[in-house]
């Protein structure tokens, strides 16, 4: 099909339209509830906490397309491939099953029932809700991604639209009349004394580095569809339409983060953004509101929703090609409606501890990509570096786990040895050694060229 695509120059709207899909695709659920939490968390810390987070949640995507740039990769493979082709494919899966039918898709189908739908259900009646809900929802999203030409004119022209007109009009009315100060709320203990390290770790549960590996695929693809099949054009168009993009979703993330500060003047600290989302604009446009909300959730939801089902249908279709690309749409779409009824506190519990494991190994590779110039993508810096990084990583996954994991024995066991690596107490114990593989690797490349120069010898990469 990409054949028959006729090769063009891109006019400043094809730019907003892309950019557009881009911010649609990464904005979704946890990216409205998770800033408006972390601000009701933070209190007056909110400043120090939002720049932690703006690094993980807005920086490191920003970041993760810049990778897919750089190495003119066309999905999450490619970024592991230097590694070798079975971690490349583990990796892969690990990812889009994390961001697809386990967690980040599900949760796009729940955080909008409970945000937008949820108050107008009985109890009783709400697991029945849920279900059908959750049905037409990725029912939808099947319907809207089926036909990858179109996902751009459908995310980025209509759905992205009218979701930020929304937006723009809850800020409006929100920030005339503020609830409070924001900088004189009262802080939680955590983020009296580590706003910033706080801020930064309630960046990974947006699992927008994560989506920015995999969404590579779908961005990619949408690039070529309009004329920009050449890799490096394609590269140049994808990096600059990409930060216009992220540092729009950066600019939203600070509004919202400033708006969960200035609610806790009304509002005791909720139990999730969801909940404080809804008392915000219910208290400020009533009835009225929450229907407004419905609509602003489901929107921005559901193109988050078919980017990630997409991304996920194009990749395992080009790797596990004994199924076309509609039987794996539907069957990311099915597993995500089952796993969607699990419900929303289930799902943020179990995908904590999966995103400690993930994140360091992602961001790992993100820098090792677009640092792979420097040290022509040779395998020896990568294997280095990802041996020294997993090993915390696992330390951090079993600690975030449920007290039925993290307190058992073997939890327990597991903390202990966690607590002799540097940074352990702020969640971070993967960074020094990561470092450290890197300085190992960089020693271990710059040997294997002088060998190379000396003897002939080929420094091993992946090509």
């Amino acid at each position: 099909m990409l054949n028959r695509v006729q090769k063009r120059n891109l006019t400043k709207r094809d730019y907003v339209t892309l950019s557009s899909m881009i911010f649609a695709l990464f904005f979704g659920a946890g990216n409205l509830i998770f800033p408006l939490h972390l601000g009701q968390l933070a209190g007056g810390h909110w400043g120090i906490a939002a720049a932690g987070f703006l690094i993980t949640a807005v920086l490191l995507p920003l970041l993760s397309v810049l990778a897919v740039c750089v190495t003119k990769s066309k999905g999450v493979y490619d970024i592991g491939k230097p590694l070798g082709a079975t971690f490349a494919v583990v990796f892969m899966v690990l990812i889009h099953f994390t961001i697809g039918p386990f967690f980040g898709t599900p949760r796009t189908a729940t955080v909008s029932f409970t945000v937008g739908l949820a108050p107008f259900f009985p109890a009783k009646y709400q697991s029945l809700a849920l279900l059908l809900f959750s049905a037409a929802f990725f029912g939808l999203a099947y319907y809207l991604s089926v036909e990858q030409s179109k996902i751009m004119a459908r995310v980025g022209k209509l759905l992205n639209p009218l979701f930020l007109l929304l937006l723009v009009a809850i800020f409006a009315v929100a920030f005339s009349s503020p609830l409070a100060h924001a900088g004189s709320t009262s802080a939680t203990a955590a983020y009296q004394t580590a706003g910033f390290t706080n801020g930064f770790l309630q960046g990974y549960n947006t699992m927008d580095a994560l989506a920015g590996l995999a969404l590579g695929v779908t961005i990619v693809t949408a690039v070529n569809f309009m004329g920009q099949t050449d890799p490096n054009k394609a590269a140049w168009v994808t990096a600059r339409a990409g930060f216009f993009s992220m540092a729009f979703e950066g600019l939203i993330y600070v509004l919202l983060i400033l708006l969960g500060a200035q609610s806790l003047g009304q509002f005791k600290l909720s139990d999730n953004g969801g909940v404080a989302f809804d008392q915000i604009v219910n208290h400020y446009m009533g009835n009225a509101g929450q229907a407004i909300l419905a609509v602003l959730i489901i929107t921005t939801c559901l193109t988050t929703a078919i980017g990630l089902v997409a991304a996920f249908a194009q990749d395992f279709h080009k790797h596990f090609g004994f199924l076309s690309y509609k039987a794996w749409l539907r069957i990311t779409c099915l597993a995500s409606f089952l796993t969607a009824n699990v419900g929303l506190n289930q799902i943020i519990a179990w995908s904590t501890p999966v995103l400690m494991f993930l994140y360091p190994l992602a961001m790992a590779l993100i820098f090792l990509s677009i640092l792979s110039p420097l040290f022509h993508k040779s395998s020896v810096v990568y294997v280095w570096v990802v041996v020294f990084t997993v090993v915390p990583a696992v330390f951090d996954m079993v600690a975030a786990f449920p007290a039925v994991v993290s307190q058992s024995t073997f939890g327990q066991a597991m903390a202990h040895v966690q607590s002799f690596l540097p940074l352990a107490s702020s969640g971070m114990d993967w960074l020094v050694p990561a470092l450290v593989g890197a300085v190992f690797g960089t020693a271990h490349y710059l040997l294997l060229q002088r060998a190379k120069a000396s003897t002939g010898m080929e420094v091993p990469m992946k090509r």
